[in-house]
């Protein structure tokens, strides 16, 4: 079995339908789950009617997840290795249509760049490339890895999909972490932002987090590109499929991230923007369905933004984030993927963070554990 099946007992437009037509009642049941909702209460959670409890959904987010993850807030920072790529997407900085100076980081780029990180304090990173199998592919993800292990507790990887032997070689070598982003769940219109490459098969790309529950790593991280297409329907289908995750690969951890599409490079403007104060119920209704899941925020949004979801549900944040291979320790030329909003620095991020009571974390888990 795989989320394909789930998935195609549900049609995007009927599902919009059922958002958009949620009632007051529907919103207060699911809210007295505390945690422990159904996909069909997540769907009354983001529906146009839970705007008018934004201010309880907020306090029971914060309650919840209190509850569950205490005063703590875990730093993270993203290391850009690659910007090559071979697919077009409509989105991003890195698309193959963008003419912008390609690199690749080799080992004395990225020992420079993890000087430089160690440097800031943190012991958990994000290994992020674009998708180019030939040029940045298994075996150069392996060497990576075991060349900054010996720095790191914590090493995410956020790349193309791969197979199930894939993942299982680079778990081996000390990845923990994989996250991997739908963009759309829109399936007919998923080809208008990838038009070429591997990207462009949607099934493969959908399919990649049960590759990952089989390989039996640590924690998958999902995802919609949140303006795309309506927010609410790919969040719906974000959380159908975190949900049947669960229930399948039950010995694996989980996390949500919100990326809003931001200003790149060559790219599209959204095409169904989303406010702040839509983010924030996204947030909570999270967090009102899933009591356990991780909810990470990025640089992305506003220092004012970030400062106030402090307290809403978040439990992992980055902090002095660079969106271009050498970005930290090197003026290699090279693009950013998107413009970051949040230009503190990871100290400035932790005081703020302490100042409203919470505890920096910067090292989350280790292997000896």
């Amino acid at each position: 079995m795989s989320f394909r099946e789930i998935f195609d007992q549900y049609n995007w437009n009927q599902v919009a339908e059922k958002i958009y037509s949620a009632t007051d009642s529907d919103v207060l049941r699911a809210m007295e789950k505390e945690g422990k909702g159904t996909p069909k209460d997540f769907l009354a959670l983001i529906s146009p009617a839970a705007e008018k409890y934004l201010e309880p959904m907020a306090q029971l987010s914060h309650r919840l997840t209190q509850k569950r993850f205490g005063n703590v807030m875990q730093l993270y920072i993203p290391m850009y290795v690659s910007n090559e790529c071979k697919n077009i997407c409509t989105y991003c900085g890195f698309s193959l249509d963008n003419e912008i100076p390609r690199v690749t980081l080799n080992d004395e780029q990225i020992l420079a760049e993890v000087n430089v990180i160690k440097a800031m304090g943190y012991d958990h990173i994000l290994l992020v490339s674009g998708e180019a199998n030939k040029t940045v592919g298994v075996e150069y993800f392996e060497n990576v890895i075991r060349l900054i292990r010996p720095y790191f507790s914590n090493i995410m990887l956020e790349v193309q999909p791969l197979e199930q032997n894939d993942y299982e070689k680079l778990i081996k070598c000390g990845v923990n972490t994989v996250l991997v982003y739908q963009e759309t769940y829109n399936e007919e219109n998923y080809k208008l932002y990838h038009p070429k490459g591997k990207k462009s098969n949607f099934n493969y790309r959908l399919e990649t987090p049960d590759r990952l529950g089989k390989a039996g790593v640590h924690r998958i991280g999902l995802g919609a590109l949140l303006g795309l297409e309506d927010w609410r329907v790919d969040s719906f289908f974000t959380a159908l499929h975190l949900d049947y995750l669960e229930k399948i690969y039950w010995k694996t951890k989980y996390s949500i991230s919100f990326p809003r599409l931001r200003p790149a490079s060559g790219c599209q403007e959204p095409k169904h923007p989303m406010s702040d104060k839509q983010l924030v119920q996204l947030i909570c209704a999270y967090r009102i369905f899933n009591e356990h899941v991780e909810l990470s925020l990025s640089t992305r949004e506003s220092e004012k933004f970030r400062n106030h979801a402090i307290k809403l549900g978040i439990t992992s944040i980055s902090a002095g984030s660079k969106t271009d291979p050498g970005g930290y320790a090197s003026n290699l030329n090279a693009l950013e993927q998107f413009e970051i909003s949040d230009e503190r620095t990871p100290q400035a991020v932790a005081q703020m963070i302490t100042s409203q009571g919470y505890e920096v974390v910067w090292k989350d888990w280790d292997s000896a554990f």
